[in-house]
């Protein structure tokens, strides 16, 4: 009995170790948001930039359940540099197939989606040494409605993760 406890303590300690290892995370952080996303709600997030010689990849990582009712997801993301220098995109993700089954990964109703946001068309590099601050918004809004949605539903934490480039 000794033996077979010992055995499945090694077995757990093997996956968790293998589940947590990611060698190409330099910055991944979840924040959670209350039951709704409201339209004035920012995540930020803060991280130092690893280096200005290698390359990265950038991505807004969501997580949503079957309350999201939209097929689209459009999101306003700024890149706050060190140096003062900001950039802003609206950005729009596809968050459901044709036939209205949710994207991402999950078996259960919560998908967990990986969005580009830098590296997949040019290489990306910080340009400067310091302190970064990436600040995601969302920006849905009904079709033809002026004013945006001002609760979202269906967002149940929202992340921003940098890797190295392979």
């Amino acid at each position: 009995m000794q033996k077979r406890t010992n055995w499945l303590y090694v077995a757990v300690a093997f996956c968790f170790f293998v589940v947590s290892c990611d060698s190409n995370a330099v910055y991944d952080v979840y924040k959670p948001l209350p039951n709704v996303w409201h339209k004035d709600t920012i995540a930020s997030f803060n991280f130092k930039a690893p280096d200005t010689i290698n390359t990265y990849n950038a991505y807004v990582n969501l997580r949503n359940n079957n309350g999201y009712k939209f097929s689209n997801l459009f999101l306003i993301v700024e890149l706050n540099y060190p140096n003062g220098k900001i950039i802003t995109d609206t950005l729009e993700y596809k968050m459901a197939a044709p036939n209205g089954a949710l994207l991402g990964t999950g078996f259960t109703d919560i998908k967990e989606n990986k969005l580009w946001y830098r590296g997949y068309k040019d290489n990306f590099k910080f340009t400067e040494a310091g302190d970064y601050t990436v600040n995601i918004q969302h920006a849905m809004r009904n079709n033809g409605e002026a004013n945006g949605i001002l609760n979202l539903e269906g967002i149940t934490d929202i992340g921003f993760r940098v890797e190295r480039t392979q």
